[in-house]
């Protein structure tokens, strides 16, 4: 078993195995709920891919599929886009931001953003030293009051404070809740009133979409979005985001040099074709949205075995994928031994036991949900 930072894994399979006239046959049990990252890329992308493997096409771009991504995506959206493809969701994220915000600026965020704690200071590096200003929140999402608060008191600071040059939402946020489109549509008026574009890191949009069973344009764009970082790794491609800029007249002045900024960057894939494909087989038939309401329905299951475990506690509603919940330290120890593979957070202050992260995915079957259940109860 290693442990590093809030990582805990004791390895991804735990093989059951039965002897038979023929032999040995072994069922593979899923151990890894760490995250939706772990899972293979699913076999409509891996067959999109290979079939973009065949002959000579344009590079940088310059190729069908490529040239078909901002009319697809269109189609999806219903409005006009513009789509540059990357490899990592914190590319998409840093370039998105790096286009709205001055050096001298700030993004305003939640306290809890990927942006904020996970990307390594890749935004700001990005961004040439522009500065992240968070908000706090109960459960990751951001209150339109605190909202209104934050632009203030960043304003009333004048030459003092660096100007708040865009907000930065998560969709489903980093405590696996979501925002209805009422709720989003109210932070991007707010954002509006104070020519503030807004940018949704999308890394799970597709598992908020298929909670609240709107269409993407509601989930975006209706409710106010300007930019988009559209999350393809995580609902079943193999390494495949994207910069989505909705086309208004806030976008349309960063859209002439965006791509210069993925090249600056060296993340302007030559063979782009595989990017492309992996999206597109993403949006053909709803894939990323069915694949995304499977990995939710699993989290689901999860969230119902562990209600009737009476040293469980959930701090936070599921409504996304992602499984938070506080257990006994004897039971979390119980679990790495048997090789269950997850993070942990740090418990809040006066509550006893440790918090975990769940996360199934489009993978996760419920055999494997059980298997986990099985060893909570046991």
């Amino acid at each position: 078993m290693t442990t590093g930072g809030r990582f805990s894994y004791a390895g991804e399979w735990a093989v059951t195995a039965t002897g038979t006239e023929d032999g040995l046959v072994t069922d593979e049990i899923r151990k890894n709920f760490a995250s939706d990252n772990v899972s293979p890329a699913c076999p409509a992308v891996m067959d999109a891919m290979m079939r973009a493997n065949a002959g000579n096409v344009g590079s940088y771009g310059d190729d069908a599929l490529s040239r078909s991504l901002n009319a697809r995506f269109g189609e999806v959206f219903e409005t006009e886009v513009a789509v540059f493809p990357v490899v990592t969701g914190t590319a998409a994220n840093s370039l998105a931001l790096s286009s709205l915000v001055a050096p001298y600026g700030a993004v305003l965020c939640d306290q809890s953003a990927h942006i904020n704690n996970d990307e390594g200071g890749a935004p700001e590096f990005f961004m040439h030293g522009a500065k992240l200003v968070t908000l706090p929140s109960a459960d990751g999402r951001m209150e339109a009051e605190a909202l209104r608060t934050g632009l203030r008191v960043n304003a009333e600071g004048g030459i003092l404070k660096p100007p708040i040059h865009a907000l930065s939402l998560t969709q489903a946020t980093e405590w696996g809740t979501v925002y209805a489109p009422k709720d989003l549509a109210a932070l991007c008026e707010i954002a509006h009133e104070h020519d503030v574009p807004v940018h949704l890191d999308g890394s799970r949009l597709s598992n908020a979409i298929a909670h609240l069973g709107c269409t993407p344009a509601e989930a975006t764009w209706k409710a106010g979005v300007d930019v988009l970082s559209f999350g393809g790794t995580k609902c079943g491609a193999m390494a495949a985001e994207a910069v989505v800029f909705f086309v208004n007249d806030r976008t349309r002045p960063v859209l002439k040099d965006f791509e210069r900024r993925i090249k600056r960057s060296g993340h302007l894939w030559s063979k782009a074709r595989f990017l492309s494909a992996q999206l597109l087989a993403l949006l053909e038939d709803d894939l990323w949205l069915k694949n995304s309401a499977h990995a939710n329905a699993m989290a689901q299951r999860i969230v119902e075995g562990l209600r009737r475990h009476a040293g469980a506690q959930l701090p936070f509603e599921t409504q996304g994928n992602e499984v938070f919940v506080i257990l006994p330290d004897r039971l979390v120890e119980e679990l790495e031994a048997a090789g269950f593979g997850f993070y942990r957070w740090p418990t809040p202050e006066g509550v006893s036991g440790t918090l975990i992260r769940l996360v199934p995915s489009f993978h996760t079957r419920i055999e494997d949900v059980d298997a986990l259940l099985a060893e909570i109860a046991a």
